[in-house]
Order: structure tokens, then C-alpha cells, then sequence
């Protein structure tokens, strides 16, 4: 899968990211880098553990990553995470964390597909 294949396949916008990084070589680096982020599995360890404030900020730390590598569902998602549990406030819809388990499998595995 190339690079514009797999932005398409996620929902990400791969020429808004050329506006900051203009060069495909160091943003296939990058994308392929964000496979082993460890910001995801910090997250998960943080909602199993009723953990609100390392929810927060591991959700709000996703959303960043998600929003510099033009990742546009992921970056949604985490979003609405990262509100639910600002001032480590207990999430109550879960269907919030769901959905960015849901956007980071997603990109996972579309990035083990990547050329």
C-alpha cells in the first residue's frame, strides 16, 4: 500500500500534511514510527485502571500525534475522549473509548500494509 492509499484507507488528509512536513519520505518515517508509539497502550492501561488524569493525558497526547500526522478519524476521536475525562473526570460513555480503539486498529494495521 502507498502513502496516499493508506491516508485515503484511514480518513487522514495526507496534503494537509505536506503543507508542514513537504517531503513523502519523511512522512512515510514518521507514519511508520507511530506503529510503536507507546501513547495508545498508555492510554489503554489508563481507562483499565479508572485512571482519569493519565487518561487525559494520554487521550489529549493522541489527539496531538493523531492531528500532526493528518490521522483526521483518529484525531476525532481522541478528541472527544480527551473532553470526556479533562479534569480527570470519570468517562461514562465508554462508546468514546471505543471509538478510538476502534480508529487506532485501523491504523495500525493499514501502516503493517504500508510499502
Amino acid at each position: 500500500m502507498e502513502l496516499e492509499e493508506l491516508y485515503q484507507k484511514i480518513g487522514g488528509d495526507l496534503k494537509n500534511v505536506m503543507k508542514r512536513i513537504p517531503n513523502e519520505a519523511m512522512i512515510g518515517k514518521f507514519v511508520r514510527k507511530y506503529a510503536n508509539d507507546p501513547t495508545y497502550n498508555r492510554l489503554t492501561a489508563a481507562v483499565e485502571a479508572k485512571n482519569w488524569k493519565d487518561a487525559f493525558l494520554a487521550a489529549h497526547t493522541l489527539k496531538g500525534v493523531a492531528q500532526n500526522l493528518g490521522f483526521g478519524r483518529l484525531q476525532k476521536s481522541a478528541s472527544a475522549l480527551t473532553e470526556a475525562v479533562r479534569g480527570a473526570v470519570p468517562l461514562t460513555d465508554e462508546s468514546l473509548f471505543e471509538e478510538v480503539c476502534k480508529d487506532q486498529k485501523e491504523i495500525v494495521e493499514a501502516i503493517e500494509k504500508l510499502d
